[in-house]
């Protein structure tokens, strides 16, 4: 698999300034994979994320799938996963768990749930659905309060019991004023964009961007959220990872020198 390190050599990416959206564990891995690329992160969450204001469905919903009530779990995010096991969701035996992509895998198998399905090429939302069963049955789909309804649609189009319930809001975070001067002084040399949730805040709070600025797009569907949200896409990752958003970056950095 291509990595930062074989995209652009070891240190790809020296000096470069790169803003990461998004705090907690997460942002420190990715602070510490820019740093062995010789990059300077700067970690400055634009988004956080809060339990349902209403969590009874939820709580109901988890309570179900202990008892073996659902055929599949549909996990989109690794911050779904998160919010399950701080509410000490149990996926039992009878239950097979669906990931859209590596990194939500991760986070599964991180928690101790073993991964029955993770779609071959389109590690999307709709890319799941297309490769879940046409007689998946019972789903449990937990989601962000802001999620795109469309993948409950498609898989109770495909004939599943499709039971979507909020797992998490996801809110804003106002970036330091340091970030924010930093950023309208070029002193940052790329944003990291994960998503389109991201992208919007991005847009809301830092933009407009200089014209030297990099803004690097965790996939195709996010950077048609950047576009949208009226962002200028400098590259694209191929795949919804963050290694290959990284090799992505340094590939482009390279190319420029």
């Amino acid at each position: 698999m291509t990595t930062p390190e074989t995209a652009a050599g070891a240190g790809g990416l020296p000096g470069l300034r790169v803003l990461v959206p998004r705090g907690g564990p997460w942002g420190a891995d990715v602070a510490d994979r820019l740093r062995r690329l010789g990059a300077e992160p700067v970690v400055a969450p634009l988004l956080a994320f809060a339990p349902p204001e209403d969590a009874a469905p939820l709580d109901a919903a988890i309570a179900d799938l202990r008892v073996g009530r659902f055929d599949w779990l549909v996990v989109t995010s690794a911050t779904t996963v998160d919010a399950l096991v701080g509410r000490g969701a149990v996926v039992p035996p009878v239950t097979r768990v669906a990931a859209v992509g590596a990194a939500t895998r991760a986070a599964c198998q991180r928690a101790g749930l073993a991964v029955d399905l993770v779609p071959g090429s389109d590690h999307s939302a709709l890319g799941l659905a297309d490769e879940l069963p046409a007689d998946a049955g019972r789903v449990l789909l937990p989601q962000s309060d802001l999620a795109d309804p469309e993948l409950a649609r498609v898989l109770a189009g495909k004939g599943a019991a499709v039971r979507a319930v909020v797992a998490y809001r996801t809110v804003t975070v106002v970036a330091d004023e340091s970030v924010r001067a930093d950023v309208a002084a070029g002193a940052i040399g790329a944003i990291l964009v994960t998503s389109g949730s991201v992208a919007r805040q991005v847009a809301a709070q830092l933009a407009p961007l200089p014209p030297a600025t990099l803004v690097a797009c965790l996939g195709p569907r996010t950077a048609a959220e950047a576009t949208a949200a009226g962002l200028p896409v400098s590259l694209v990752a191929p795949d919804r990872t963050i290694p290959s958003l990284l090799a992505a970056l340094a590939a482009h950095v390279v190319a420029a020198r």
